[in-house]
């Protein structure tokens, strides 16, 4: 099978038998490479000292004394983020289960290690995965998405290839006009899907989220994909092409823009943002659903904020379906 996300760190790990990824020296090193960790040209020496020690020996133990002893406050609160995540992971034995204790505990981590971490679980659970859409959809779990209407459809293209191409178009007008902006990217299709394999570390490739089935089909995919790897739960998604007439018993907002349209449609309200998305969820075997939620399907909301932006937090599809409390041995 041809390679895919490789920034992902996955090369980096190895599995246990369940299939869960070992937290390894070589992962954490990686972390400690970042440049959100890197001290900085004017770090102090006590910076550069904790970073070089670390590098030598990833599981070192670092005190709160150690921390204090940092000039920069911002440097202090970086590290404390980042050692937190790593003794979580450690502590926890595999990514999958230190994700799941974070998200459950409430942990504050920050946006971009959550992401690193959500890109790093989908990779293990779509290893195999030979279909580009399912691959371009799962993108949409870890990187903020823009959005774009062309031809009344619903294009959605990475947000920070998006940034940087404006920024491009302001730096340079006469670029701007040779390059036509967000136009002059690929739209996937089933004519080049060939070449997402070469480029799917650099998100180039917009999803045509509105205007194509197979790209809402791949979403539903990835969905039921990640909630099979982090919950060992069986469940059919599938997307859906309207909000009418549909028995609102539970539902998901795979995203605030998505939560806020289930609590409105909830309370029988206007819709506060747009839908984009809505895809049914049936779990199969039914001893896992809550006894009154049994045989009926759960409603996931996918909306589109006010920036225009679709951010979605894949950490509500381990917190809000109906499942029942697991039984103790």
């Amino acid at each position: 099978m041809p390679e895919f996300w490789v920034a992902s760190g996955h090369h980096l790990t190895t599995l246990d038998r369940h299939g869960r990824m070992l937290v390894t020296d070589e992962l954490i090193l990686a972390w400690l490479a970042r440049p959100e960790v890197l001290p900085p040209s004017d770090a102090c020496s006590a910076e550069r000292a904790l970073h070089a020690r670390l590098m030598d020996r990833p599981r070192a133990k670092v005190s709160e004394l150690e921390l204090i002893a940092l000039q920069d406050e911002d440097a202090q609160e970086n590290w404390r983020f980042l050692l937190t995540l790593r003794d979580r992971l450690i502590a926890a034995g595999t990514v999958e289960e230190g994700y799941s204790r974070i998200v459950k505990d409430g942990i504050t981590i920050p946006v971009v290690f959550m992401s690193q971490l959500v890109q790093l679980i989908l990779r293990n659970a779509l290893d195999g995965c030979s279909d580009p859409q399912v691959l371009r959809a799962a993108e949409c779990f870890f990187r903020p998405q823009r959005s774009h209407i062309q031809d009344d459809n619903l294009f959605l293209a990475d947000e920070e290839l998006v940034q940087l191409l404006e920024q491009e178009m302001h730096v340079s007008p006469l670029t701007a006009m040779l390059s036509g902006g967000i136009d002059r990217l690929d739209v996937l299709s089933e004519s080049n899907e060939w070449s997402y394999w070469s480029r799917s570390d650099a998100h180039t490739m917009v999803l045509n989220f509105g205007g194509d089935a197979m790209a809402r089909a791949g979403m539903a995919t990835a969905i039921a994909a990640f909630l099979r790897h982090m919950l060992g739960l069986e469940c059919d998604v599938t997307a859906q092409t309207s909000a009418d007439n549909i028995d609102l018993r539970w539902f998901v907002g795979l995203d605030q823009a998505g939560t806020a349209i289930g609590n409105a449609l909830w309370n029988n309200q206007l819709m506060p943002a747009t839908l984009v998305g809505l895809f049914r969820l049936d779990i199969a075997d039914q001893d896992r659903v809550a006894p009154d939620m049994r045989g009926q399907p759960v409603w996931l909301f996918l909306g589109l904020g006010a920036d225009g932006a679709v951010r979605i937090k894949p950490q509500n599809l381990l917190t809000g379906l109906p499942l029942a409390p697991p039984v103790l041995n």
